[in-house]
């Protein structure tokens, strides 16, 4: 079976057992949307609650739920509007628009950056034409991702954007959240939808236009430590650090020591990360984390690592980045804004320093600026505004107020510190949830030869990670043998198990269905079962068969499920 091929098995079988199908199929689709079905909506959901336990529980971030729409203003700050752009040529021929990287990527040349002339050249030097029609190329643009919108409806309304990360909606909330936290670091997790307008979406969730991220914002302060990595020391990892250029296996403890992951926030959240997705079933062998190369950093990062997943038709697909975004963000929205985004650490004693102070001459400044000295003096009162060539540079809102030398002066004065302002740093991990879902389906697939000479398909989930708990079946379909496959149903709906009734077709068909779904567990009822109140249960992956008595059945089957998270 080649690569393809499985792919092919993997869309159809998800889209025939409900897991995810197209968008909009009743007017022709689009690409870049699709929906989740039935069965895609709980695994989906389960793969969610495991990342919340992870972050929210175990490392006790908080939680916030921002707007998708954000005010453009947000973006500028972000660096978004300037910097979130792909490189995109359209065929003279047929107005068919790609992305340049890829047509670069598919010849193997490897690209980062903007430079429009760097990518025109290689298209030309390698005679790329047209994959449709095979027509010429044009020139190349610029391709900002973000989906714009208008927010109101008079002729002055706001401009917005649909959000490319939930991150902005974190940082913009900063001085809420860090006095709910009270001390450095702290974390805040959100989950929600982002939308990114790819220029040429073919490959299924892998690339959508609108998906579902996990991200988590840990703030730090970049003075001290404050971190022990006792627990995650000796965790083992599949690096592929930059200057390497091949993959490494490595403890923590020792890519920290060798000065190979510098920032130890980062380390510690690739173990998460390495620990997150082998719990829900992605195997050790199929996950690495590969150092982005400088140039093709995002332009808030300083550093960053993306888990990678080896899939058998795209091969190594980013799931989640590992960033260490330093001030950028904090700094920026300061900027933008004119609010300063800090946390206030205090000393364990005062200090006496020596400081400069301006005093304005309020006699020359209310009469030159009139209304606008009282925030003059507000701000200088703030230790606000900049002395460059000695005229004193101050910014209101988006007006720049330059103070000419003789107009304020500069005192020294002796003042006591009880403390300092921390611009706290950023480590993000990031995840994209859709992605995973896909690596998840496709290494929990499998076909096995059956004695009979047929085929049998299997999605392996681990028990916990199924979308279904376990399938209910009377042997036949008799009135006796349904009433009682009913009763166990009910049964075992009250221990919280998700249950799938199927009285329809031969018993093999039906194990053949849930085999599909990745149910774990059959129970079969029969005309025993009236007599010594036993049924069978069946185990998806062994289908070894087993008798349990129906007043044990419901403890046994959360016994099995709750033994699938400890199993590797």
């Amino acid at each position: 079976m080649t690569e393809k091929e499985k792919n092919d098995k993997i869309i159809n079988l998800a889209v025939r057992k409900g897991f995810f199908w197209k968008s909009f199929e009743l007017y022709g689709g689009s690409s870049g949307f699709w929906d989740y079905g039935p069965l895609g909506s709980i695994i989906k959901k389960k793969i969610l609650d495991e990342w919340m336990r992870f972050y929210r529980i175990k490392e006790g971030f908080l939680e916030v739920d921002t707007p998708t729409i954000n005010l453009d203003k947000v973006f500028v700050a972000s660096g978004h509007i300037e910097n979130f752009v792909d490189i995109i040529v359209k065929c003279d021929n047929c107005k068919e628009e790609y992305r340049a990287d890829h047509l670069l990527n598919d010849l193997g040349i490897d690209i980062e950056g903007t430079d429009l002339n760097k990518y025109e050249e290689l298209i030309e030097r390698n005679n790329i034409r047209c994959p449709v029609c095979g027509g010429k190329l044009g020139r190349c643009q610029r391709f900002n991702l973000m989906f714009e919108t208008s927010i109101g409806v008079d002729r002055n309304n706001r401009s917005g954007y649909l959000r490319p990360e939930t991150a902005q909606g974190i940082f913009i909330n900063f001085l809420r959240l860090s006095r709910l936290a009270r001390t450095l670091p702290f974390g805040v997790v959100q989950i929600g939808k982002a939308y990114r307008n790819e220029i040429s979406p073919r490959q299924g969730i892998i690339r959508l236009r609108e998906f579902t991220i996990a991200e988590a914002e840990i703030f730090i302060d970049p003075n001290e430590d404050g971190l022990s990595i006792d627990k995650v020391a000796d965790y083992v990892v599949n690096l592929f650090p930059r200057d390497y250029n091949r993959e490494i296996r490595i403890t923590i403890k020792e890519a920290i020591d060798n000065k190979i992951i510098r920032n130890k926030f980062v380390a510690y959240n690739i173990a998460i990360a390495n620990m997150f997705l082998t719990r829900i079933g992605i195997p050790n062998e199929k996950i690495r984390f590969r150092q982005h190369k400088k140039d093709e950093m995002a332009h808030y990062a300083s550093d960053c690592w993306d888990a990678e997943i080896k899939t058998d038709k795209y091969g190594w697909i980013e799931v989640a980045g590992i960033a260490d975004r330093g001030d950028y963000d904090l700094r920026s929205h300061s900027i933008e804004s004119d609010q300063e985004l800090y946390i206030f650490k205090p000393f364990d004693k005062p200090i006496k320093v020596k400081k400069n102070v301006i005093k304005p001459n309020m006699d020359i400044i209310g009469p030159m600026f009139k209304d606008k000295s009282p925030l003059i003096l507000e701000k200088l009162k703030k230790g606000e505004g900049i002395i460059k060539d000695g005229d004193l540079h101050l910014k209101i809102g988006d007006e720049d107020i330059i103070i000419k030398n003789g107009a304020y002066s500069i005192e020294e004065t002796d003042e006591e510190v009880h403390g300092e302002k921390i611009v706290p740093h950023v480590v993000e991990p990031s995840y994209g949830i859709d992605r995973i879902l896909y690596s998840l389906l496709e290494s929990s697939y499998r076909e096995e030869p059956l004695e009979n000479g047929e085929m049998r398909v299997v999605l392996g989930f681990k028990a916990f990670m199924s979308p279904i708990d376990v399938a209910v079946f009377p042997l036949l379909p008799k009135k006796e043998l349904i009433e009682k496959s009913k009763e166990v149903t009910e049964l075992l709906k009250s221990y919280n198990l998700y249950v799938f009734y199927d009285d329809n077709g031969s018993i093999g068909r039906r194990y053949r269905r849930q085999d599909e779904a990745g149910t774990p567990f059959c129970v079969t009822i029969d005309f025993d079962t009236l007599d010594d109140d036993k049924v069978t249960v069946r185990d998806r992956d062994t289908m070894k068969q087993e008798r349990i008595k129906i007043s044990d059945l419901g403890e046994f089957l959360e016994d099995l499920i709750e033994q699938s998270k400890s199993t590797p």
